[in-house]
């Protein structure tokens, strides 16, 4: 089977695109970093609140404050429509070189599946690369359909899965506050109780398991959560799928391409930016006083953000895209799209890394840093997506994990020099 030309042989107008969704996905995978710090650095609760599972200082605080309202959610919403434009992006491309695009892209997903469960088994519990393999199998089913009618079903089920949620924990979240103000009623502080001691006791497991050699925390993953990436997709396909859905219809609808009007993406960006940091900032400012509850946290992170969440998505998305041409042929929109060019192993690569920081066969310094000093790992990380990706591809035409899913999907070995 003859391969695709490669991109640094597309047309112009396909060059643009794929600069523009690559510009992007550089930020979206940088962005991503800044939120999942808090699990590699751990432990998981850490991620829902700063104060567990020990008080934070006011500098802890306040990073976690800063993550919260200009990554948490956001980065997540960003890199999905991504994902879901770019299961049409590559449709289209195998389509356009006289190949089956359904059956090159399940056999992408399946190997990218397969991959996530190397990725979770051997490097971090945090993947999404099982998830998003899952969820764009689904969406690959559902592409058929016209754009109003996919916007429909990813509104729909994004929305009453939230809502669902955040009604199924409105009652600990009273039991929460109550135990704050001082008037809870026993009943209520059991409840709490059986809220909280769930996630103190994986806070301890996770501290016992950091202290284990590669080897070790392999065999407790296998023996202990063999089925954790299943659980993952029960968790958060009601997000994820609709998400990528949109990211579909937005890419159809020339969102990414540049063909919507500058007055429209403006008008888009600043609209749906403003309000979901607004509304984000609203929620901030009454938990940020009160510490954080846990419980409270818990329940706006997974349900009750869901539309500030997917408002500033769409937003930081459509400022991006109208930023794109001038950013573009500058050196840091140079090395942006390089690292998004490489996203799945620099996404790989930060996962690498920071274990070995924090986990116990590297470095060891699991459930020792706060918040503020996560932002320094973050900013390293940073500087290391910028810092290899557009050398390496000077020499080479995809990243190394680029490469080798590509291979796979087209069953031999790919030519990768330039």
């Amino acid at each position: 089977m003859p391969e695709p030309p490669p991109e640094t042989q597309a047309p112009a107008a396909a060059s643009h695109r794929l600069g523009s969704l690559d510009l992007i996905r550089g930020i979206a995978v940088l962005g991503i970093l800044a939120i999942n710090i808090a699990g590699f650095a751990g432990p998981m609760i850490s991620a829902t609140s700063p104060s567990l599972p020990h008080p934070a200082s006011p500098m802890d605080e306040a990073a976690f404050a800063f993550s919260f309202l200009f990554f948490e959610g956001k980065m997540r919403v960003l890199f999905s429509l991504l994902f879901g434009a770019g299961l049409v992006l590559f449709w289209e491309r195998s389509e356009a070189a006289g190949r089956d695009g359904d059956v090159l892209q399940v056999r992408r997903l399946f190997w990218l599946m397969a991959l996530g469960a190397l990725h979770y088994l051997l490097l971090w519990w945090g993947d999404i690369l099982f998830l998003y393999a899952v969820c764009g199998l689904a969406a690959l089913l559902l592409r058929p359909l016209r754009d109003r009618t996919l916007l429909i079903i990813a509104l729909g089920l994004y929305y009453v899965w939230h809502l669902w949620g955040l009604f199924d924990s409105a009652a600990a979240i009273t039991a929460e506050t109550a135990v704050r103000h001082g008037n809870a009623t026993p009943a209520q502080v059991h409840l709490l109780s059986e809220w909280l001691q769930p996630m103190r006791d994986w806070a301890a497991q996770e501290m016992r398991e950091s202290h284990l050699g590669f080897l070790g925390l392999l065999r407790a993953k296998l023996e202990l959560r063999p089925f954790w990436q299943v659980q993952m997709v029960s968790g958060n396909f009601s997000e994820t799928l609709p998400l990528m859905l949109i990211g579909m219809v937005l890419y159809r609808r020339g969102f990414f391409t540049g063909t919507l009007s500058r007055k429209r993406l403006v008008a888009v960006g600043v609209a749906c930016t403003a309000g979901g940091l607004a509304l984000t900032a609203l929620f901030l400012g009454w938990a940020w006083p009160r510490h954080f509850p846990p419980v409270a946290m818990h329940a706006a992170l997974v349900w009750g953000l869901a539309m500030p969440h997917l408002l500033c998505g769409c937003g930081y998305a459509a400022l991006l895209v109208m930023a794109a041409p001038r950013l573009i042929p500058t050196a840091l929109g140079q090395r942006l799209i390089a690292a998004g060019r490489m996203a799945f192993s620099n996404y790989i690569l930060t996962s690498l890394v920071m274990t070995f920081v924090f986990h116990g066969w590297g470095l060891g310094l699991f459930g020792t840093v706060g918040p503020a000093g996560q932002m320094l790992f973050v900013l390293a990380g940073w500087t290391l997506m910028l810092g290899w990706s557009a050398p390496w591809l000077r020499h080479w035409r995809r990243g190394p994990l680029e490469w080798l899913w590509r291979s796979l999907v087209e069953r031999k070995v790919l030519k990768n020099r330039h």
